[in-house]
This record gives structure tokens, sequence and C-alpha cells, in this order.
């Protein structure tokens, strides 16, 4: 279940922001009730499909708690909540409860906080890592979480994710260390960004006529935009609302009539930012450099003055931050919280099309670590673009834009994140109640997503499909592949199997073989609410996380593991002569540090990282290594096989990455995700959500890992006939490592 708890969550915002609650009298100890509601005054309800109502027999403190139950097998969550204004000075904010459960199982129990801006989620914290699992008596439970500036509002409460009762009461929540009924609220300061509302409705350029001087000059326009809003200390400083000075300037653009009428404009639109500071700085050695900023397209610029005074911008002294962009404390991964998302214009208008073009090109050309090893000129992107984006006649074909842009960076963590009618009406809203893998470079069935409808389809596990609706897997890869970002084929094949199973009708022909006879088959389709697409990551996740295979070979799943099973697991698995670590998975608690402790004897790099910063964006330096392991006689010294293949992605390549260091360990499978480094979200206009890596990963030479991903020592791939025999080849391989003397 932990898998999809997170999507499910951020979907819960609509009503979370209807809620009015004063910053008194918050109700935390649940003692408030109006009479004939179930729940206590202030508070209500996330999920569905649970029980939440105030418990009068049971309470920490005072007379009442809450209780969470569910109600039926497909209940998901379920989360008592309550909003607090984000109007608290701090930099930190602690949520104390206490817990109490009831054979908790096939999920967890735990608290919740979640911080959001006036559009998205900012920091969130639903202790799946750590989630209560059994029957507990009432303890203290915690979260701390830092508080940006930019918050606007605050949720706590309780969640329950799987069977069982869980009991909630007596919350208390800390500023600063400071308990939240003893402070006053304050009214923040709004940036003079914020109080530009000009163009909230729109941006009155409803067309632009695409010439080829009209091109130049717009995609020109983009470039300079982007370039003084990460580079001119005024605009960083939040003096002008960057979107909306966009369409002050853009008409005078579209007005020029050659280069030079366009560069002056340009010029005395730099010029109205003011006077700035020029920065003093020591050049960085060449070795700390991993990429230089794509400033190329500067020394293209005919005008010598434009150029002088852009290179000017460059070299400008930046040191109070940016308004639209923050670097996450201790990682470094960049935050774009400050970005308006524009939900209510589900179709932009030209300029807020150009604008939703102009602010992913920048984020990606100085912000996107891997922006050198895309593939491609990051410049020809926006010359590609700029009319894909003008011309989308409708809102199918904007969504259809952004995600095929979104595409172009060849990262995993990208996509668009979403319930997007454009991207829906081309994959379709109806799902096939099989699940498919491509094996050998073909799809074939390898599970049912539903255990009635599934098996009516008359498919096997096995089957190979070679068309549908009559049209040949191979020309359905070659139309769909640049709709599915990925940091390589096979990942990008990973994610097309689901999106080839989807159509707008109730039904689909299928063509394939099985047993050497290519047969042909009609199947029934169904919409989400019907079949549940989630079905095989919710079977997976409620695996026990360790078993012994033999005797002498231990087998380690980290998809639902925890790292307070450390200990006794590894008791168990000391004197075995193998440990098989499946991580064809994502890791479910981060374990790099805590299991490589047992693993590897001596401390041991394993990894470095890039990042860029405020004063050079798009300049992209190299952290230091670290490390894993320690000064230990009592590692681990049996073989360790490690196991990978395209579902191995961020955390899990991370941890792939760490675990190699230890003796004896092996790596055997397929190619990886490609994608490692912190996730960094984007919103576009029309509410496109979207991600990058935010930093980059590295092995301590500075080898790469996004796109190629963990190479494996050996390679071993599922073939057609194991799927059909139920075997997993890739285990057998390592089985058959650990045994060899």
């Amino acid at each position: 279940m932990k898998k999809i708890i997170l999507p499910l969550l951020l979907l819960c915002s609509a009503k979370s922001f209807c809620q009015d609650n004063k910053p008194s009298g918050f109700n935390f100890d649940f003692e408030k009730q109006t009479p004939g509601e179930s729940l206590p005054d202030n508070w209500f309800v996330w999920g569905k499909d649970y029980k939440i109502a105030i418990d009068k027999t049971i309470a920490q403190h005072g007379k009442s708690s809450v209780s969470l139950v569910p109600e039926g097998k497909e209940a998901e969550f379920g989360c008592v909540v309550l909003s607090i204004p984000a109007n608290y000075a701090g930099e930190t904010i602690e949520l104390k409860a206490y817990l109490k459960t009831e054979d908790v199982k096939e999920g967890f129990a735990g608290l919740i906080m979640r911080i959001d801006d006036s559009e998205k989620i900012l920091q969130m914290d639903n202790m799946n890592d750590r989630g209560i699992t059994g029957t507990t008596d009432w303890k203290q439970y915690s979260i701390k979480l830092p508080l940006s500036p930019k918050a606007r509002k605050i949720f706590v409460g309780a969640i329950h994710t799987g069977a069982g009762k869980v009991w909630a009461d007596n919350f208390e929540v800390f500023i600063n260390d400071k308990n939240i009924n003893d402070l006053k609220p304050t009214e923040k300061q709004a940036s003079k960004a914020s109080k530009d509302t000009e163009f909230d409705k729109g941006s009155t350029i409803t067309s632009i006529v695409l010439n080829k001087q009209n091109t130049k000059n717009i995609e020109l326009l983009g470039q300079v935009w982007g370039f003084l809003k990460y580079y001119h200390p005024a605009v960083a400083s939040g003096n002008y609302n960057w979107d909306y000075e966009l369409f002050r300037v853009m008409p005078k653009i579209l007005e020029s009539k050659t280069e030079q009428q366009r560069d002056e404009t340009l010029l005395a639109w730099i010029a109205s930012l003011g006077e700035f500071k020029i920065k003093q700085e020591k050049a960085l050695s060449i070795n700390q450099i991993r990429m230089q900023a794509n400033l190329g397209w500067i020394e293209k610029i005919g005008s010598s003055q434009l150029k002088t005074q852009l290179y000017k911008v460059r070299d400008a002294e930046r040191s109070g931050g940016n308004e639209y962009v923050e670097f996450a404390p201790g990682v470094g991964n960049t935050l774009f919280d400050n970005e308006k998302g524009y939900a209510e214009m589900k179709y932009p208008d030209a300029g807020f099309r150009m604008l939703s073009l102009y602010r992913y090109w920048n984020i990606i050309n100085y912000f996107f670590p891997y922006r050198d090893i895309i593939g491609e000129d990051w410049n020809n992107i926006l010359t590609e673009f700029t009319p894909k984006f003008n011309n989308a006649k409708n809102e199918s074909e904007y969504h259809l834009a952004c995600l095929e842009i979104i595409a172009r960076i060849h990262d995993t963590h990208a996509n668009a994140w979403g319930d997007y009618t454009g991207i829906n009406k081309y994959w379709g809203i109806n799902y096939a109640p099989v699940k498919v893998t491509f094996t050998e470079g073909q799809p074939v069935v390898t599970a049912f997503l539903d255990n009635e409808f599934g098996p009516k389809t008359g498919l096997k596990k096995g089957d190979v499909i070679t068309a549908i609706n009559n049209t040949p897997i191979a020309d359905i890869v070659k139309n769909s592949l640049k709709y599915i970002p990925a940091s390589n084929y096979e990942t990008q094949l990973r994610d097309l199997s689901v999106q080839i199973m989807r159509t707008n009708e109730s039904t689909m022909n299928i063509t394939y073989k099985r047993d050497k006879k290519t047969l042909k088959t009609t199947i029934n389709t169904y919409p989400d609410d019907k079949i549940d697409i989630y079905k095989i990551y919710k079977e997976q996740a409620k695996d026990t996380c360790f078993k012994m295979l033999s005797p002498k070979i231990a087998y380690l799943f980290p998809g639902s593991i925890k790292s307070s099973y450390l200990k006794k697991i590894m008791e168990t698995a000391k004197d075995t002569d193998g440990l098989i670590i499946d991580l064809r998975c994502y890791p479910s608690d981060f374990i790099v540090f805590s299991l490589s402790e047992y693993l590897t004897p001596k401390s041991t790099s394993f990894a470095k990282f890039s990042a860029t910063n405020f004063q050079s964006p798009g300049v992209f330096t190299y952290t230091p290594p670290v490390s894993v392991g320690k000064e230990s006689k009592d590692n681990y010294k049996g073989k360790i096989v490690i196991l990978v293949n395209e579902t191995t992605q961020s955390q899990a390549e991370y941890t792939a990455m760490a675990f190699r260091t230890a003796p004896k360990a092996t790596v055997i499978g397929s190619t990886t995700a490609g994608a490692d480094g912190n996730l960094s979200r984007i919103i576009l206009p029309g509410n496109i959500k979207t991600a990058m890596s935010g930093i980059g990963v590295y092995y301590p030479d500075g080898k790469e890992t996004q796109r190629i991903g963990i190479v494996p020592d050996i390679t071993i791939k599922p073939t057609i006939a194991g799927v059909r025999q139920n075997r997993d080849e890739v285990l057998e391989k390592a089985i058959e490592i650990i045994n060899k003397k």
C-alpha cells in the first residue's frame, strides 16, 4: 500500500482549502463536538472507505479520542485532519500526538503533517517509512518539518492505511519548539511580485503569428527572460512578477520589424530593472566543475551592446537568494515552490502557453544537472517547440506538447503527474485487466490486474502480444515513445507497457502468439474505478521483506523493509553462504547507511553529487564523495548478490551503488532506470505537474549513472520461456552464484 499512499494524498487538496479554521480553539484533544456530528469540531477526513469517528470509550487524554477503521477490503487509506493557517513565524514545525493500535497489518498507522503554499505541497511526512503495525498501547509520536515562509496552510492529523483499528488523541503543535497555543499569529508580508495581479485572468495575447523573424524574436525573448529571471538581482529579489513582465514586453517584441528594434526593446527592458553590483569572485577550479552554464546563445546575438549588457548581468553580485528558486536544506536539489500553476487555465492562451515553454526550458537549462547528456542541443529544443506550444489548438494538444518536451530531457523522474484530459484521451480512459512486461523486446502477459476480469480475457501468462487493434506492436512503440519520459529505452518500454493496454473504447482487439500459433481475441476494458491498476504493487508491498531460501541462503526484499528490522535480519543471516538483496523494487525505508554497516568492513566512498547555486545558475560543481560502512571485523562474510532491472530506480539505484562496495558483492540483472538524485517538482500553467532529478549522482570517479543506470556485473534477463514456466531466472542465477564454490 505504501506505494500509492503518497499520490493519493497529493490529490487531497480541493476540500482541504475549503476549511476555514480560526487560529484559536484548535480542538487538539477532540473534546469539542457538535451534537449529531461524528467528527470533532474543526476536523475533517481525507481518503475513503474508512469509518472515522469520535470514540468516547477510549481516550489517552480527556474523554474522547478518534478511531479509524477500514470498511471493506478495498479501503486505501483514511486520515483525520485539522487545517491550521501558516501565519506563525518560525523555521520548524513539530507535530506530537498519541496513537494506539489494534492488529494493524497490510499497511501502517502514523501521524501526518503536510505544508502547502497557495497551490501545491511544499513538505509532507506521513510516517510511511516508520509506520506503526501490530497492537500497541498509547504512545506519543512526532513529526518535524521545515516551515517555509511561503507556507499558507498546515495540515496535521493521523493516518491509517491497512487493516485493524487505530485511535488518535492529544495533539500538540510546536513552532520553533514553542507551543502554538502560546503564540500569536503574524501577518506575512507579500513580495512585490505577488501583489501584481494584472494578468490573473489572461495574458491578453490571444494569438501569435509566427514567421521567420518573429520565431527568432520569440526564441530570443524566452532565453533573455529566463536568464534575467535567475541572474538579475532585481528579479531575484522579488521586485517583479516575472511571469507578468513577460506579457508586458512580449507585444513590443512581436511588433519588432527588425533585429535592431528587437534588441533595442530588450536593452530598454534590462535598463528598466536598475543598476547592480559586479561580483568579485574567485574562479572555480576546473576539477570542481561538472558542467558549465549554457550561455552560448548570448554570443550569437548580433548586437554587441546587448551582448555586453547580458554579460554584465551574468557577472552581477547575487547573494540574497531568488524569488523563484530555492535549494533544499542539506541536500541541494532545487525547489520551485514560488511558481504559479494557474490551475483555472485548462487551456492557457497564447501568452501563457509561451510562458509554459519558457519556464520549463529555462528550468532545465539552469537547474537540470544532466542537461549535457540528454543527447541533443537544448537550444534546438526551444526552436522546435516554439511552434508546437504556439499552435496548440486546444487543451489536448497543449497537454501533449507539455508531455513531449518533458520526455525530451530523458529522465525517468520526469512525467506529467496528474489527471490531464489531453493525455488521458491520447492513451485511453479504460484499462485491459492484464499486465504486460516487455520481455525479449516483446510485450508478454505476466499477470492479471483483476482476479475475475483477467482470466475472462482468455489470455495466459506468457502470451506474446503482437498487435493491438490491428496495429503492430512495433508501430505502436515507434509512434508512442515521444510521449514516454524515461532515461533509457528499457525504462521507456517499462512505462509504455502500461499505456499500450489503455483505450477509449470498451473493448480491445488483441493479436497474440501462444505455442507458435497466432491467435486473435477481443477483450473487455474497464475504467480505473472498476479494476485496481495498482494491484500488483500492493501485493508486492505485502510480501515479507526477509526469508530463508535455504538453510544457507538468505533473501532480502527492501520493498517492504524497515530499518528497525535489520538487526534481527542480519543476526539470522550472519552465518549463511550468501545474501540476496532484491532491488527490483523501490525501498520502503532508507537503508543505505544502516544496512551498509553490516556489509562493508570499512568506510568506503561510493558516490558524489553535483549541484548549482544562486551565484552561478547552470554551473554545476561536484561535492566531496560520501561513504558507507564502518571499521568492523563483524561484517557479513558471505557472498552478496544484488538483483536489479528496469524497476530499480532512484533511491534503489543509490542503494545498489552503496551495497556494491561490500566485499564479495555482485550485481546481476539488467539495465536500471537510470534516474538518480532527489526529486525537484515543477509546475506549468494549466496546473501541469512534472519533475526532474534535482541533483547529479555519480560514482566517486565521476562516472555517470543518469541514463546509464547501474551496470550489472552479470547481465541476466527474463525470457519468454521463463515467464511461461513461472520462473524467476534472475533469482535462479543469484542462487547459482552463491552455491558455486
